[in-house]
């Protein structure tokens, strides 16, 4: 039984009236973030993720939605040219660096998307990786649980959508943690804790086989969750001015969490989950995605955080809104951009302050992620 399989095993009967924690949510339901939900089942969030190169989330997150850094941790902000100072030409006056608001990140990103070109292809295509941060059960160290998950959605109705899950192996998530994770003999198999579980759940080190999936769309043509399900007609008529774009979008929105009616969520925080998951995931045109970033932009409450690396290391600006978990204290939801093309890289899952069952995390501790490595139109589906 690979990770996904046995966190959807470990989910208590009485889960429904008891929220998710954060990171076992997203690990939960990264395969299934964009899928849409069966008409009974209308409130588990599924996160999509566009960015990269070709293009195309609950939600963010499933919260997620969430980018990790190499050590597990928030990255320490660091100046353009890596923190060394630059020195100013005999006579000349060094150049003042602008910080940027969220709403000028978030525009500037409406901009580039306004003129991006798109593609076309029988199937919306995304590839991302999911990192989720476990404490061991014994040794008093936390450990990166990691899982690739590629996805083709068809443009026709009546259709079958398409999956390739490979688990990517479990690593120590700092090097404090590496070095009592070797204190414990570095074991290959790791019990972790997981918060609603009465058992440990077993990680491996070792990277597992791709598991191919597919199955029918719900209802013939549900494609994806924004709010509620939608079906490819939907996302491509969404409208391309934000206030329309928001209005929407609030239409879903009932005063909680896009996955527990017992957790209350503001609108804010509603719509920057679901708005997010709309810009890093969906098959919405070039128009569709500016209006989302400039709603995004109308929101009062997004702060913008800069020079975040994502899991692979490339360098972003996060815009985020914070949230009020129950379980687990405040938390951040990050959307990571590319400031100089407008893509979305990822998005992460970071602990503002500690509580219930992450009182013993630090502040900034990344607790989930996913990075986007491609999403785009393709003619292509798995063999």
């Amino acid at each position: 039984m690979n990770l996904m399989d046995e966190l959807r095993a470990a989910r208590p009967a009485h889960l429904g009236d008891r929220p998710v924690d954060p990171p076992t949510r997203e690990a939960e339901l990264a395969r299934a973030m964009a899928r849409p939900r069966p008409a009974r089942r209308r409130r588990r969030a599924v996160k999509p993720v566009w960015g990269l190169g070709l293009a195309g989330a609950a939600a963010a997150v499933t919260a997620a939605v969430v980018v990790m850094s190499g050590n597990g941790t928030v990255p320490t902000p660091r100046a353009p040219d890596g923190g060394r100072p630059v020195a100013a030409s005999p006579g000349t006056v060094p150049a003042t660096r602008v910080r940027l608001s969220a709403r000028d990140v978030l525009l500037a990103a409406a901009e580039k998307a306004d003129r991006r070109s798109e593609g076309d292809g029988d199937y919306w295509h995304t590839a991302t990786v999911t990192r989720n941060v476990f404490s061991a059960a014994r040794g008093g160290y936390r450990v990166v649980a990691q899982e690739r998950n590629e996805l083709w959605t068809p443009v026709a109705t009546g259709g079958e959508q398409w999956g390739l899950n490979q688990p990517l192996g479990a690593r120590p998530a700092t090097e404090e943690d590496r070095a009592a994770w070797e204190r414990a003999g570095s074991p290959s198999e790791i019990d972790v804790t997981v918060p609603g579980k009465g058992k440990p759940m077993t990680l491996t080190t070792s990277p597992g086989e791709a598991r191919p999936s597919h199955s029918p769309l719900v209802d013939g043509d549900k494609v994806f969750w924004l709010g509620r399900n939608v079906t490819m007609k939907d996302l491509r008529g969404l409208p391309g001015e934000p206030g329309e774009l928001k209005r929407w979008l609030l239409r879903s929105y009932e005063g909680h969490d896009t996955e527990s009616s017992s957790v209350p969520m503001s609108s804010d925080a509603w719509l920057f989950r679901v708005g997010a998951g709309l810009i890093t995931d969906m098959p919405v045109t070039p128009q569709v995605r500016g209006a989302a970033f400039r709603m995004l932009a109308g929101l009062d409450t997004v702060k913008v955080i800069e020079n975040v690396a994502d899991g692979e290391g490339r360098q972003g600006t996060a815009v985020a809104v914070e949230e009020r978990v129950k379980g687990s204290g405040v938390l951040e939801n990050r959307l990571i951009l590319d400031e100089a093309t407008g893509q979305a890289l990822g998005g992460q899952s970071v602990v503002v302050r500690p509580g219930g069952w992450r009182a013993g995390f630090e502040p900034g501790t990344v607790l989930s992620s996913t990075t986007v490595l491609e999403a785009g139109w393709t003619d292509t589906k798995p063999s």
